[in-house]
């Protein structure tokens, strides 16, 4: 009698054992293929035309400076073209300019910055200025992602983020910071819930064993 009970106990504890290892297991995966985002930011905007003190509405170029930090801790990420929009405000649907930036890779907590100086088409100037108009503009970027775990690659994911430029008397970008692009979307890394329910589920079974 003694020696069965015995058993059962030593069978409950390898259960329990196995449970919790598989637990562990699940949460160290998890911790592994859980992925971030790259944060994409506007850290610098100039609109000459804009620019009070300049005067001059004939320079219909604007300039930025798009910053994209990898904040993953051991995951690169593979971009494909990226391409950014700029629509003027509050005409969501007059695009005045637009780039392209070429596919690339990002090493893991790596930041890489893609500047360039366009030409604005479809503004008007005169009127913004003579309106004391500062302008806003949208800033919209589209493209997609791969994450490079250990030694292979995920799936590519779509990453589509954007925001609103204030530019100032001084035709620059209000916030010193920069701006962020941001998403509507969940901010759950691609491989989050899944694995994470797994975890979930294993510390429930263990609790009620």
């Amino acid at each position: 009698m003694s020696d069965y009970s015995g058993g059962g106990g030593g069978c409950r504890r390898c259960c329990c054992s196995f449970i919790l290892t598989s637990g562990l297991t699940a949460l160290f995966m998890w911790l592994s293929l859980r992925t971030s985002p790259p944060v994409c930011s506007i850290q610098n905007f100039y609109v000459p035309a804009l620019n009070k003190t300049a005067n001059d509405t004939t320079n219909h170029t604007i300039y930025f400076d798009l910053k994209l930090d990898n904040e993953n801790k051991d995951k690169g990420i593979y971009y494909d073209n990226i391409t950014l929009t700029f629509n003027y405000l509050p005409n969501t649907t007059l695009q005045v300019a637009n780039y392209t930036a070429r596919a690339f890779y990002q090493g893991h907590k790596k930041s890489t910055r893609r500047k360039a100086r366009l030409e604005a088409v479809g503004v008007p100037w005169e009127a913004a200025v003579a309106a004391g108009y500062n302008g806003t503009f949208r800033v919209d970027l589209a493209t997609k992602v791969r994450y490079k775990i250990v030694f292979w690659s995920t799936k590519r994911h779509k990453l589509e983020v954007g925001t609103t430029l204030v530019v100032n008397e001084t035709g620059k970008t209000v916030k010193k910071k920069g701006d962020r692009l941001k998403s509507g979307a969940p901010g759950l890394g691609f491989y989050g819930a899944p694995v994470a329910l797994l975890v979930v589920l294993s510390v429930m079974v263990l609790v009620f064993v």
